[in-house]
């Protein structure tokens, strides 16, 4: 077991231990759920790793795509093997559909990581490991999100890591999870307004709306300039 977790962490993981978090919906009586360990990417998929699978992988270059993504897979790449210059090898992969995301993860032995392990990986802070409810965290949140832009992604690794080792979880963009939905399933077209709210554990908690909201637009064949990926593993 210690040599898997060993193993793990070598290949750039964090071994994020078992415990549990507050959803955005939750059934009564279960407000906190309980997520077991896994192990988590340190940083997002870059360009530069998602050039390497294509180069391995033909059937998920830009030209031979087809129905398998919309319109706009890799559509900031010049060509399918023309993902850019060496600084934009460095920042998170986007315009993916979350069946490439999903080829990627499957490739490297790894797989897209659950919605709630996301969001128990994602409350952590650089101090705690469930800072979800501290307001000046949500602030920091919002910033992120609200200043989203394809045109402003940095490269990876430039934010501080959580207390998992954890890096750029809101900062660059917003991820993939195995099931966008399965974290509002039962809410439907209420995403889009303010009866959101309703049923929610903590209604003040914005960005967990707002990453609630992003996902329920997504479908598999679903691409955006500003969602990437990480892949998670069993620990």
């Amino acid at each position: 077991m210690l040599a898997a977790k060993l193993a793990l962490v070598l290949s750039g993981m964090s071994v994020i231990p078992q415990g549990t978090y507050s959803p955005l919906y939750a059934a009564k009586g279960a407000e906190r759920v309980a997520v077991r360990a896994f192990a988590l990417d340190r940083e997002p998929v870059t360009r530069g790793d998602f050039l390497e699978f294509v180069k391995k992988n033909p059937a998920w270059r830009r030209s031979v795509i087809g129905t398998r993504a919309d319109k706009g897979y890799l559509e900031d790449w010049k060509g399918d093997l023309a993902a850019g210059d060496a600084k934009d090898l460095r920042k998170p992969v986007t315009s993916v559909s979350r069946s490439a995301a999903y080829a990627y993860c499957t490739a490297k032995g790894k797989r897209l990581p659950t919605p709630d392990e996301w969001e128990y990986a994602a409350a952590a802070s650089e101090t705690k490991r469930d800072a979800s409810r501290e307001r000046s965290f949500i602030s920091r949140l919002i910033s992120f999100y609200t200043k989203r832009s394809a045109s402003k992604i940095a490269a990876v690794g430039g934010s501080a890591p959580n207390v998992y080792g954890v890096r750029d979880m809101h900062e660059l963009v917003w991820e993939w999870t195995a099931d966008p939905h399965a974290a509002h399933k039962g809410h439907g077209d209420h995403m889009y307004c303010a009866s959101s709210a309703i049923g929610a554990a903590d209604p003040s908690n914005y960005p967990a709306f707002m990453r609630a909201t992003v996902r329920s637009t997504l479908n598999d064949k679903t691409t955006l300039r500003t969602l990437g990926f990480r892949c998670a593993a069993n620990a």
